[in-house]
């Protein structure tokens, strides 16, 4: 079910990790950010676009990771953009014979593993490099390019309706996730994505993270507050003291003690190696 958040901007929430789609209503149809993510889920988004009556015009990945490059083929045959490093990722990702089956091993267990369309995964096309903007007829969507969590990772401010759409960043129940393998400083590029985001929308009425809650006014600031905390404790190789793992963890979220026990390590054995 879609849920308007902001004037012409709507977010379908998926059980998969609480995954978001953002739709943003256009003058003749609709912009449709990280679709996903079951079959069950995109088919629900599709009846809820066509009772609306909008038809999606142009699509966006935020970034290169399968759970936001997923489509359908009842959403049409309209261009779907992304950063033009984002794009480049997900063509050599999918270039691997196994790929789609290795994305379907890595589900085993999740119970979606059997449910997820991989016939339309990342036919992306990348903007320019250094675009701005999303390229359609609608309200002015804003590229913020930065260097966290995955290649050519982008957030997108729609700043007439108020509203980010942070990608992979400032979730309620996921801490920040390093890019560990594509960048030479993980934790300075996460901290001047942060920065990036703070400059550009820390008075953003609404948030809409990747996974998780959508958050209201005085969000963006205080998610980005929590991130940094997070990042600049790994620097300073100190526990950082955050609700989102450990003994405070929402209820079903307890593995991502494990992501951050993992990070850590790959941080120690980076230091160890320099």
């Amino acid at each position: 079910m879609l849920t308007e958040v902001a004037d012409g901007v709507f977010v379908h929430e998926a059980d998969f990790v609480q995954s978001n789609t953002v739709v943003v209503r256009g003058r003749d149809g609709a912009l449709l950010i990280d679709p996903g993510i079951t079959r069950d889920e995109l088919a629900c988004l599709a009846g809820d676009l066509d009772a609306l009556g909008l038809e999606v015009v142009a699509g966006f990945s935020t970034h290169p990771h399968w759970d936001h490059l997923l489509w359908d083929a009842r959403f049409g045959d309209a261009p779907r953009y992304g950063t033009a490093r984002c794009a480049a990722s997900a063509r050599e990702q999918l270039a691997q014979p196994d790929a789609a089956a290795e994305i379907v091993a890595h589900l085993e267990g999740t119970g979606i593993e059997d449910d997820v369309p991989m016939d339309l995964l990342g036919l992306v096309t990348g903007l320019a490099a250094g675009a701005v903007e999303v390229p359609w007829d609608g309200p002015r969507v804003r590229i913020l390019e930065h260097a966290a969590h995955a290649p050519g990772h982008a957030a997108l401010w729609i700043e007439d309706r108020s509203v980010l759409v942070a990608g992979d960043l400032l979730s309620d129940v996921l801490v920040p996730m390093l890019d560990l393998e594509d960048t030479a400083d993980p934790l300075g590029d996460y901290l001047a994505a942060l920065a990036l985001l703070e400059e550009a929308a820390s008075d953003a009425a609404a948030v809409v993270p990747g996974h998780g809650s959508v958050g209201g006014p005085g969000a963006v600031e205080s998610r980005i507050e929590q991130d940094r905390a997070y990042v600049e404790a790994l620097r300073a190789g100190r526990e950082p003291d955050d609700s989102r793992f450990g003994p405070d963890a929402r209820e079903g979220w307890e593995w991502v003690a494990d992501v951050h026990a993992a990070q850590r390590e790959a941080l120690r054995q980076r230091d160890a190696q320099a």
